[in-house]
């Protein structure tokens, strides 16, 4: 019996309707862009469609701009795991604008990994203004 080939791809990019944590809905897009405008609640990231990889666990990583705590302390990325329950999955990675401000400005690099291997990345850019520009790459299994 052949093994079923993994496909991904990121269906979309860029800033969204507010997304509820607690759901399964993927959030609305609400523009496709690279440029995000730092405009307190935005919500940002990328959807990601996989095929056929029921029972396996995403890893995810966002590398942000440099970025410290409430006590000073410098931020590493912000990295997690999916557990993917169906063979027609839906992923949303991303975050939301929030204080303080212009420690948001500059890029992040969104990236996920299946069994170890890069299946998305992204890169987004914060800025006061919002002009679509970049790209991001998928690689299918």
């Amino acid at each position: 019996m052949s093994k079923r080939k993994i496909t991904c791809e990121i269906y979309s990019y860029g800033v969204y309707d507010k997304w509820n944590r607690q759901s399964k809905a993927i959030p609305k897009l609400m523009d496709i862009t690279t440029r995000i405008p730092i405009v307190p609640e935005t919500e940002f990231g990328y959807v990601l469609k996989i095929k056929g990889a029921k029972g396996k666990v995403l890893e995810f990583i966002m590398d942000h701009p440099p970025m410290t705590d409430e006590n000073g302390k410098s931020m590493p990325p912000f990295e997690g795991t999916c557990f993917v329950d169906s063979n027609d999955f839906e992923f949303f990675l991303g975050d939301t604008v929030w204080e303080p401000y212009e420690q948001m400005a500059g890029t992040w690099h969104l990236t996920t990994l299946l069994d170890g291997k890069i299946i998305a990345e992204k890169k987004l850019t914060l800025v006061t203004t919002s002009n679509d520009e970049g790209n991001g790459s998928i690689k299918n299994e």
